[in-house]
């Protein structure tokens, strides 16, 4: 599927200044910011209904200084921003892209808050690991299907063209290795090839690729996956094969708390919140507050990659403002009891040894001390039975590894030139989280999506008229 054609003399059945590979985030904010400069984009879309990472996710975008966050008495600017997701990356976040991207957060969300509708709020009642301030911005149902379905509406009124159940079988390149096309294949086996002045690659990573996985990885090799089947690193193959720069492969979004075996994703705002990780001998085995990307790792190392997430009802009330998790509790996956020796036995924890556990956290906040694993427990509340827990183990959810870009959203070449007329965002791009799990900051991947998903619409449009 990853084949780049070249030919001399390109011929193609239908010619349009601008083709969008992938109709998630990325793809679609690339649309509308095409749009806006009067460059009417084709988005090709594999999926009969667009959904990619995007629809799995909870929609939360991170940005700073926005005017939702002043009106709700935070204050946030884009250099912390930048300093918290280079803290998080260990300092190896692409420089030139988390000044970007933490400059430009603020004013994509507002774009698309005031110009095309989107009734973006501050996640209010949630801390996400590794930022000092409440900057997650999310629609009124806190799913990422939401944030789809409403920009995929707003690209469509905007004049953009979706071509669906449509895969690129290939990118079309001339004689110098310049992409001057794809050729698309339909369900029934047809095929078209369609000539573009310009090509913006926004079809996610490479985390349904098994092979890339084990090589980039290792770690996470064999994990259950949890990213869209159709991210197997077309993109990046693409963009290598025309001599793109792949950077910092390593990089990832796994979690260490999806629900099993049902298979649900659970809100790492039950850990955050107060509540902790204990495996299946009840004892805790890391520090929680690291993240939830770290959490895979570590989950998968205990017997059989199972650990349990303990909480309590207060928790749970703040969880509930997403979809998921009250489709865990519809499941049955969110055991509930009276008290520790109860939910032990419903989650068949040995009593004792948990029983140690749970009074071993709860001491720790009311001393607000540190414990050994390194977790602050200063400020955390007391969890209060009802208590509950969920048997967990760790998944993959997509890869931030990718094609270098400029802040131009250009692809840079091996030569460390741009590739004449090749764009790249999401989860096509190398993002902001560094070369492994730990450098993930909760929302990174929107991130990159929709900001650099509209800086790279807008100059891949300029580029068409040029």
């Amino acid at each position: 599927m990853s084949r780049v054609i070249r030919e001399a003399a390109p011929r193609f059945e239908v010619e349009v200044p601008l083709a969008i590979i992938g109709a998630g985030a990325a793809g679609l904010t690339a649309a509308l910011a095409a749009a806006e400069e009067g460059v009417e984009a084709l988005v090709i879309e594999r999926d009969a209904l667009p959904q990619g990472s995007t629809a799995l996710s909870a929609g939360l975008i991170p940005a700073a200084g926005t005017r939702l966050q002043a009106a709700r008495g935070i204050e946030d600017d884009p250099a912390l921003f930048e300093a918290d997701i280079q803290a998080k990356a260990g300092g190896r976040a692409l420089p030139h892209l988390a000044a970007l991207l933490a400059r430009e957060a603020g004013p994509a969300i507002e774009w698309l808050a005031e110009a095309h509708g989107l009734p973006f709020s501050v996640a209010e009642d949630l801390d996400y690991p590794g930022h000092s301030r409440r900057r997650m911005h999310g629609l009124p149902s806190r799913s990422g299907a939401e944030l789809l379905d409403r920009l995929r509406a707003a690209a469509e009124g905007a004049g953009a063209t979706l071509l669906t159940s449509a895969r690129v079988a290939a990118l079309v390149a001339d004689a110098q290795g310049r992409p001057r096309g794809i050729e698309i294949a339909r369900p029934d086996g047809a095929r078209e090839r369609i000539g573009a002045r310009a090509l913006l690659l926004a079809c996610s990573g490479y985390g349904g690729d098994p092979e890339m996985v084990r090589r980039h990885i290792p770690a996470l090799a064999g994990a259950a996956y949890f990213g869209h089947p159709g991210n197997t690193g077309d993109a990046v193959k693409w963009g290598a094969a025309l001599g793109g720069r792949l950077v910092q492969m390593g990089g990832h979004q796994g979690h260490g708390n999806v629900a099993h075996p049902a298979g649900i994703l659970i809100t790492w705002a039950v850990i955050t919140a107060g509540g902790f990780q204990v495996n299946a001998a009840g004892r805790r085995f890391w520090n929680e507050a690291r993240g939830y990307s770290e959490a895979a790792e570590a989950v998968l190392a205990q017997p059989e990659g199972i650990a349990f997430s303990v909480f309590d009802a207060r928790i749970a009330a703040i969880a509930r403002q997403f979809p998921d998790f009250r489709a865990a509790e519809a499941h049955g996956a969110v055991l509930s009891a009276p008290s520790v020796a109860a939910l032990a036995a419903r989650a068949g924890l040995p009593a004792a040894v948990f029983a140690a556990s749970f009074a071993e956290v709860e001491a720790l906040k009311r001393a607000c001390a540190t414990d050994a694993f390194g977790r602050d427990w200063r400020g955390s509340a007391p969890l209060v039975p009802p208590l509950h827990a969920v048997r967990v183990t760790g998944a993959l959810f997509h890869t931030q590894g990718g094609l270098l870009v400029d802040e131009a959203g250009r692809v840079i070449s091996e030569a460390g030139t741009p590739i004449p007329g090749l764009y790249a965002a999401g989860g096509a791009a190398c993002g902001v989280s560094g070369p492994e799990a730990s450098g993930y900051l909760s929302g990174n991947g929107l991130l990159s999506a929709v900001v650099l998903g509209r800086i790279a619409g807008r100059e891949a449009a300029r580029f068409t008229r040029g």
